[in-house]
């Protein structure tokens, strides 16, 4: 075992093209550090509809140059099989450590495969990315971006050519392309041929930004934003610029792209304490709302001011919120979410007479909704343009949130005044996530599997009145390892996170509200059921 694992580092070394990693590498085997060497050579890393996502270092097992070269190799392959000969391939990147690199190997292995290759001009938006593809007639596109992982982590999302991320079967065929390179010295690499793409790209893509808006709406409410270390900022103050909107003061200590996120744990604005210079900022101007993207600026979250203070707004509170605002302006189409979303916007779109689908997780699956005018998911996801962004895109959504603001603003009303106006229109749908972060893998698995063998009977006191194993599928849905409870004014989902070592359970409780008076009893038994939820479920799932 020990010269097995000796011998593979060496023949990893020995191909390796990063100077960084290899001196890493060498260190490890110069130190017999077995340990180590398990860890990186143990696996690989696996290409799955995320792509790859996974620790930045040397070996098989996690994210390098060596990796990406061979990923890119197999998506190229994939792509000549596919005939897609000659086809253009659009490559982006944020600012994480090594996304360049990736990017510029990425552009070099698809050169040297035949197919054509440009790269955008600099670390962009990921939905800019999404954009380009469809704009320039790619047949696939490529980001390099660990979204809004750790630090440490980059990652490899993939896109085909009608601008959405792969399904099976795409990535098992790619998965097995990357398979069949059996040395690096087997993969062209030309040094030059690619082409580095101007800025038309982004005017084009700001261009479009601009039609997400009533063309006469009013332009007034005032944000603070935050990039989050991310990319965002040039992109979205151009956008703000273009619209008309007052210029967002900007959270200063979070305003440029750094890869060692240095003022938070997690760069998500959903992790506890990542949103608190937004807020001082808030607190000092005195905005109607705070925007923050995630690091490569395709999620978008909002604040607000409740009381004396500032909080989040949940993502299915602002899914309701655009979907409520683009049904004022008349929108007609697909509304659609993942199913880990509230059911709410099923709610608002039966009123207003559209059609409303469900999806599994992710919007790889809520972009190839059949005509699709509005998507979101509850991880802070929002598809207001999906045809000019078949994916997530946190500027679109950042404007078209700052228009419902300043279109309340002219009527003395706030995002809340609207939360509430649904909630006595619809019921009070109230959210909220049991999200259990792993260092073993193993540990979900087993809550998986306990709650398989033993399904509760009730949560919180209610009845479970339906169990799915989503591993079967449904007959709207295909099968993904996922668990959903239905229960007497509530919904339960358990599933393990796609891109990071997570349990995600989702929570859902719907209180009927009948006048406005009614709403601080309704929220104060949501809160009372959710809480009951999260102890419950903890129990049943050994978590």
């Amino acid at each position: 075992m020990h010269d097995d694992l000796i011998a593979r580092a060496q023949t990893w070394l020995a191909e390796d093209p990063d100077p960084d990693t290899r001196a890493e590498l060498d260190k490890l085997i110069e130190a017999g550090d077995l340990t180590e060497l398990a860890d990186r050579f143990s696996g690989t890393l696996q290409f799955g509809t995320a792509g790859l996502r996974g620790e930045l270092g040397a070996g098989p097992n996690r994210m390098n140059r060596s990796v990406v070269i061979r990923a890119a190799a197999g998506l190229a392959a994939y792509l000549n099989a596919a005939g897609h000969t000659d086809g253009l391939v659009v490559i982006g990147y944020d600012a994480r450590h090594k996304s360049a690199d990736f990017a510029r190997d990425t552009a070099a292995v698809m050169t040297g495969a035949g197919l054509r290759a440009a790269v955008l001009p600099r670390p962009l938006p990921t939905p800019v990315l999404a954009f380009a593809i469809r704009h320039l007639g790619a047949v696939a596109g490529v980001e390099v971006t660990a979204s809004h992982n750790p630090p440490r982590d980059n990652g490899y999302k993939v896109y085909l050519g009608d601008g959405s991320q792969i399904v099976p079967p795409a990535d098992a065929e790619i998965a097995a392309q990357i398979q069949a390179i059996t040395s690096l010295h087997d993969v062209p690499r030309p040094e030059t041929g690619w082409q580095t793409l101007d800025d038309a790209v982004l005017e084009a893509y700001l261009a479009r930004t601009d039609e997400v808006l009533a063309p006469s709406s009013p332009r007034t409410a005032r944000t603070v934003y935050t990039a989050m270390h991310g990319v965002g900022r040039e992109t979205l103050l151009a956008a703000f610029a273009r619209a008309g909107f007052p210029e967002p003061a900007l959270v200063a200590e979070q305003a440029d792209p750094d890869p060692d996120f240095p003022t938070v744990a997690f760069p998500n604005p959903e992790e506890p304490g990542a949103m608190d210079l937004a807020f001082a900022k808030a607190r000092e101007t005195a905005p109607d709302l705070i925007i923050a993207n995630d690091p490569d600026a395709d999620r978008c979250a909002v604040a607000v001011k409740q009381g004396a203070d500032w909080r989040m707004l949940r993502g299915d509170e602002v899914g309701a919120l655009l979907a409520a605002h683009l049904v004022a302006r008349g929108a007609q189409g697909t509304f659609a979410e993942s199913i880990v979303s509230s059911s709410l916007l099923g709610r608002i779109a039966e009123k207003a007479n559209l059609p409303y689908e469900e999806t599994l997780t992710g919007f790889k699956w809520i972009a190839r909704v059949d005509g699709l005018r509005y998507g979101y998911e509850e991880a802070l996801g929002y598809c207001v343009d999906p045809e000019g962004v078949r994916d997530k895109d946190g500027i679109t959504a950042a404007l078209l949130i700052t228009e419902l603001a300043s279109t309340l603003k002219e009527e003395n009303r706030t995002l809340l005044d609207l939360l509430d106006d649904l909630a006595v229109e619809h019921g009070l749908h109230a959210t909220d996530q049991l999200s259990v972060r792993v260092q073993d893998l193993s540990v979900i698995a087993r809550a998986m599997e306990r709650l398989r063998e033993n399904p509760p009977m009730s949560l919180a006191g209610l009845p479970v009145t339906g169990a799915e194993d989503l591993t079967q599928g449904t007959d709207k849905l295909p099968p993904t390892d996922g668990l959903r409870y239905t229960l007497d004014g509530a919904r339960v989902i358990v599933r393990p996170s796609g891109t990071e070592p997570k349990l995600k359970c989702y929570l859902e409780v719907v209180v009927p509200v009948e006048t406005h008076r009614d709403l601080p009893a309704a929220h104060a038994k949501a809160t009372d059921v959710l809480a009951a939820l999260k102890r419950d479920l903890s129990t049943a799932a050994g978590i």
